[in-house]
C-alpha cells in the first residue's frame, strides 16, 4: 500500500466491502450455480447504487482526500490516452531539471500542441522522485521555456494541474520561488497562442497558478482548486488544524462552487467511482471538450486571445450588492 492511500477513506468502506464479496463470488468455479451468477448481479448492481449515491453527496474534503489517493491519475497517464504522439522534453536551460513538473510536445486531434503538467509519485520512492509534485523555482522555468516555444512556433498550449503547492524550501526561495512563479503569470498573458488549463486533481495555491493562466480553464468533477489547503488555512485563521472540515466548506474549493463562481469555464464529468476507478473513461470525457474548447479558440486571433484572457482574470472576484 502505497503511502497516498495508506488509509482507507472511510466514506468507501461501503464500497470497499461490497467489492470484495463480489470479488470473492467472481474467483469461485467457472461452473457456477444459478444462484450465484443471480446474486452476484443483484450484489453488482448494488453497488451501482451506492457509488452513485456517495459520490453525488461528497463533501468539500471528502473530495480533496479522494484526489490525494495515489490510484488517481496524473499528468502522464493522461497524456498517453490524449496524445497519438508525444515525447517529453527536458531541462530549464539553467542547470536543473525539476521532476515535480513535465512538458513536452505532441499530437493532439491532428494538432501539434505543447503539454506542461504537475507530477505526483505513485509510491513513495516516485513520490520523493517528484518532491511529491510541489515543483520547485527550475519546474517553473522549464514550463516557462516550454510555453515559449510553443508561442515562437504557435502551438497551442495545454497544462495540467495537480500540486499541494509549489515546493516551499528555503532551498525555493533562496532561488526565487515567487519570482519563478510572477514571471510565469506575467507571460502567460502575453502569449499569442490558445491556452488549456485543466485541474485534474489538487490544484493548490501559486503552485497551481504558475501553468493555470488559459484562455479556457477546466476542472475534473473531483477536483478541488484552492488558494491554501484547508489544513493550512484552518491554521491560519483559528489555529487548529483539525478545523480543517469547516475550512474546506469556506474556501469555496469544489469544481461546482468554482463555476458559479465563474473562476472556471468547464467541469469535465468523471466515472461514477472517480477518475482512478475508470482512467480510459475519465480521459475520454477530457478529450472530447478538450478538443471543443481547441477548435473554438483557435479561430481567434492573438489580438482575440489576450484580450479575452485578461478580461477574464480580471473579472474574477467582481460582484454585484
Amino acid at each position: 500500500m502505497s503511502e497516498r492511500q495508506s488509509l482507507t477513506l472511510s466514506f468507501l468502506k461501503p464500497v470497499l466491502e461490497l467489492e470484495e464479496r463480489i470479488n470473492s463470488l467472481s474467483q469461485m468455479s467457472n461452473c457456477k450455480p444459478i444462484y450465484l451468477v443471480e446474486e452476484l448481479e443483484v450484489l453488482k448492481d448494488r453497488l451501482k447504487h451506492i457509488k452513485q449515491d456517495i459520490f453525488s453527496a461528497l463533501t468539500p474534503m471528502q473530495r480533496l482526500n479522494l484526489v490525494r489517493q495515489a490510484d488517481r491519475p496524473t499528468t502522464l497517464d493522461y497524456v498517453q490516452y490524449l496524445f497519438d504522439d508525444w515525447v517529453e522534453l527536458h531541462g530549464d536551460r539553467g542547470g536543473t531539471d525539476d521532476t515535480a513538473l513535465v512538458g513536452g510536445i505532441g499530437k493532439f486531434n491532428n494538432q501539434t500542441v505543447v503539454f506542461i503538467g504537475h507530477q505526483r509519485g505513485k509510491d513513495t520512492k516516485d513520490n520523493v522522485l517528484r518532491n511529491f509534485g510541489m515543483p520547485s523555482p527550475g519546474g517553473y522555468r522549464k514550463a516557462l521555456r516550454l510555453m515559449s516555444h510553443a508561442n515562437r512556433f504557435n502551438f497551442p498550449i495545454l497544462t495540467f494541474i495537480d500540486t499541494p503547492g509549489a515546493w516551499a524550501g528555503i532551498e525555493a526561495e533562496k532561488l526565487g520561488q515567487g519570482e519563478a512563479i510572477a514571471v510565469n503569470l506575467r507571460e502567460m498573458f502575453s502569449f499569442n497562442v490558445p491556452i488549456i488549463c485543466t485541474v485534474i486533481g489538487e490544484g493548490g495555491s501559486g503552485g497551481a497558478l504558475g501553468i493555470g493562466v488559459g484562455d479556457s480553464v477546466l476542472m475534473l468533477e473531483h477536483a478541488v482548486y484552492t488558494v491554501a489547503t484547508p489544513e493550512a488555512c484552518a491554521a491560519i485563521l483559528w489555529k487548529d488544524s483539525k478545523l480543517s472540515k469547516e475550512a474546506a466548506e469556506a474556501l469555496k474549493i469544489t469544481a461546482l462552487d468554482l463555476k458559479i463562481l465563474d473562476i472556471i469555464d468547464q467541469i469535465v464529468p468523471e466515472p461514477v467511482g472517480g477518475a482512478q476507478f475508470n482512467p480510459v473513461q475519465s480521459s475520454f470525457n477530457l478529450k472530447e471538450i478538450l478538443k471543443t474548447e481547441l477548435s473554438r479558440l483557435l479561430v481567434l486571433t492573438s489580438k482575440d486571445l489576450k484580450d479575452l484572457r485578461y478580461k477574464k482574470f480580471r473579472s474574477i472576484g467582481s460582484f454585484y450588492e
